[in-house]
């Protein structure tokens, strides 16, 4: 794995929902697109440019990765691949994808795919073929099916995701089904893009990423792999699948709730539980995503602050998800739709920060305050975080190697507090007033701190 991974930080976008593309069939204008939005024969929309015109936005903010969400054709939300090797209609077609990805090189800003190989949609052509051909097609083995009782023309009985009906589980048994994630893969790497988010990663036996990321890296030893796991053990997963890097949910999950309940035990738990991960990898670090609800809306807009001063002074590899900057709010919800609201449309260019609400302004700067700390302490992306002060309402981090030293200390409360700050003598970021080895903050305030050099 190449060094670059040690210092990327990642703008999570969700190119569909980003774009204005409309998601189901139902959404869609006369002529754009059939069922399935990657028909060759349906409507090509340009949409890929808005991306590229964002992308200054993310130099600006201090990040220099583009994890992108489902580009190939599919039949609804991106999940349920078509063709894996053709960009969405509703997209582009390959010429915007290739001006995409030299843009963001241009500017120094890597690329992600997100590689949807847990399953394929249904309206996927080697699907289509099974069910006429039953198990005689020559794409049978790529699919887990019961043939009892099968009679041509009836419906196929696959395995499915989670009991989506619409996503067919692909048979990770299978070499054929090795070797065309291999040609993906390697296709796309081939055109230029950095690696690979593994989507429901959680779902597919380590040894298939055992067999596939091998051949990958022998003709693109660069390339980096996220794995998008949300239970488990993470390390063995790590260590039996050669996946680089996992989702780190139990973390997003610790800020959330701990910030939110007023219960930061619960954040001290989950650093502690990242902290025993360092050894076998960095995990990629979030307080959103396009499946989460936004963290304002989660804790608060005035509580941000602090759930963005743990994200960005403990171990990993960080991600901000594309209009947390701003401090959008959105709910997830459990309905057909219910991801509609935490993945919206973007306007064509950045809006101008004096534009904003002073809400949206002060969020912003907090980001950019905060990443350009991360840049100037790489150190932090596989250093340990002792845990120096706790109570339900008050914690005080400590992120260190043997030279150096980044301290966070959050005041949830309505109250003013006093709290230790070990020896951290320079306010980096926040409102602090310092006195000796201790810090006064104001009803949720919150600070970030540096020890001196020793």
């Amino acid at each position: 794995m190449s060094n670059w991974a040690e210092t990327v930080m990642w703008w999570h976008v969700y190119p569909l929902g980003f774009t204005g593309a409309p998601i189901r069939p139902e959404d869609r204008g006369a002529g754009e697109g059939s069922a399935d939005a990657g028909d060759p024969s349906g409507h090509v929309e340009h949409r890929l440019g808005r991306i590229e015109a964002w992308l200054d936005h993310a130099v600006e903010l201090g990040l220099n990765g583009l994890l992108l969400g489902p580009v190939f054709a599919s039949s609804t939300h991106g999940y349920d691949t078509t063709d894996y090797f053709r960009l969405d209609a509703r997209l582009g077609d390959g010429r915007d994808l290739d001006r995409l990805i030299a843009a963001a090189h241009d500017r120094g800003i890597r690329v992600l795919f997100d590689g949807v190989f847990n399953h394929v949609g249904r309206e996927h052509p080697a699907f289509h073929e099974l069910e006429e051909h039953g198990p005689g097609a020559d794409t049978a083995d790529l699919f887990r099916v019961r043939w009892d009782g099968w009679q041509p023309g009836a419906p196929v009985d696959a395995d499915v995701f989670e009991g989506h009906d619409a996503l067919v589980t692909l048979n990770h048994d299978s070499p054929a089904v090795a070797d065309l994630v291999v040609d993906v893969m390697t296709h796309w790497l081939g055109r230029g893009i950095d690696g690979w988010r593994l989507d429901a990663a959680y779902a597919v036996p380590p040894a298939f990423w055992a067999r596939v990321l091998p051949r990958v890296r022998a003709d693109y030893p660069e390339a980096w792999f996220l794995g998008e796991v949300i239970h488990g053990d993470a390390a063995r997963i790590v260590e039996e699948s050669t996946i680089d890097s996992l989702t780190q949910y139990e973390l997003w999950q610790g800020i959330w709730h701990g910030i939110a309940d007023g219960n930061l035990f619960e954040l001290k738990h989950a650093i502690e539980r990242n902290n025993e991960l360092l050894s076998t990898f960095a995990p990629q670090t979030f307080v959103g995503n396009h499946d989460v609800t936004r963290i304002a809306s989660a804790v608060g807009l005035d509580l941000v602050p602090h759930a963005l001063a743990v994200l960005f002074t403990v171990a990993g590899v960080p991600s901000v998800y594309a209009g947390d900057e701003y401090g959008y709010e959105a709910v997830k919800e459990e309905r057909l739709g219910g991801d509609d609201a935490v993945r919206p449309e973007f306007v064509e260019t950045p809006p101008a920060p004096e534009s904003l609400s002073a809400d949206a302004q002060h969020i912003l700067r907090t980001h950019q305050q905060l990443i350009a700390i991360r840049r100037q302490h790489p150190w932090l992306h596989r250093a340990h975080t002792d845990v120096i002060h706790i109570d339900n309402t008050a914690m005080v981090l400590r992120t260190a190697t043997g030279t150096d030293a980044v301290v966070t200390a959050l005041n949830l409360s309505d109250a003013p507090v006093t709290v230790p700050v070990a020896d951290a003598t320079q306010l980096l970021a926040g409102t602090a007033d310092l006195s000796g080895d201790a810090a006064s903050l104001a009803p949720h305030g919150w600070a970030v701190l540096s020890a001196p050099s020793a």
